[in-house]
């Protein structure tokens, strides 16, 4: 019998990593009331709907668009998710309240920072949604300068337009936090130029599936180093289980 139920809300999410990783960790780990669910929505509205559905659920991971949308939902927020301004994690506590978390940010950083040679020490943000807050709060903890760069101009950042030899050079590390590849519409890719790609860039791409999207193919056909998201994944899975366990361990 399923006594404590999770899941994943966002939008076209039949791709989903989550469903796959907790069911498998649930497996392992021997808890067989345990379940995990994806909960496509098409709009943050029906998140209602849901909570009223769903009497035993314990918490939830949020994804694509819905990382800044949820907040007006919750009840409170972790000191990190406020600073972030975006949520990928809920916990909900043994009184119902829903608390927000962003372990967004402790994926990527510690999958990135291996990485890091002495010339990343300034970043392009490709995209301005709710991944790119963690991205830019795990650059600010590592010390990195950082530019976003999105389609419509807005005050200090670049468009993609205004991306050239001289930007792309300046700066060494350019993470896409778009979803701009992610399968089944594997041929698209960031409008950057990457002919001026070099063997100093890291180029990351927080998209998993495919493991390499256009976007870093052709960043690793300029001999630049390449990462994508499948690291950062599981290491906010881990961190979001830790969080959820926080109530599983009073049960």
């Amino acid at each position: 019998m399923i006594k404590k139920q999770y899941g994943l809300i966002g939008k076209d999410i039949t791709y989903s990593f989550s469903q796959n990783y907790f069911t498998e960790k649930f497996k392992q780990l021997g808890l067989t009331d345990s379940a995990y669910v994806n909960f496509d929505m098409a709009k943050i509205s029906e998140f209602g709907d849901l909570l009223e559905r769903q009497d035993n659920l314990r918490g939830l991971n949020v994804t694509i668009p819905y990382k800044q949308a949820i907040i007006p939902y919750l009840d409170s927020l972790s000191k990190k998710a406020r600073q972030i301004g975006a949520v990928n994690t809920i916990r909900i506590t043994k009184k119902n309240k829903l608390k927000g978390y962003n372990t967004d940010w402790y994926g990527f950083y510690h999958s990135l920072k291996p990485l890091l040679r002495k010339q990343h020490t300034q970043a392009l943000i490709l995209g301005t949604g709710g991944s790119s807050k963690a991205v830019e709060f795990a650059l600010l903890k590592l010390g990195i300068a950082y530019k976003f760069v999105s389609r419509t101009k807005q005050d200090n950042e670049f468009t993609y337009e205004d991306l050239n030899q001289e930007i792309i050079t300046r700066y060494p590390l350019i993470i896409n936090t778009t979803p701009l590849g992610t399968f089944p519409q594997v041929d698209d890719k960031p409008a950057i130029p990457y002919e001026y790609l070099t063997e100093q860039h890291l180029v990351y791409d927080l998209i998993y599936n495919p493991e390499k999207t256009t976007f870093l193919r052709l960043a690793e056909e300029r001999q630049a180093t390449i990462k994508n998201g499948h690291d950062m994944l599981i290491l906010q899975a881990e961190k979001a289980y830790k969080i959820w366990s926080k109530r599983f361990q009073q049960d």
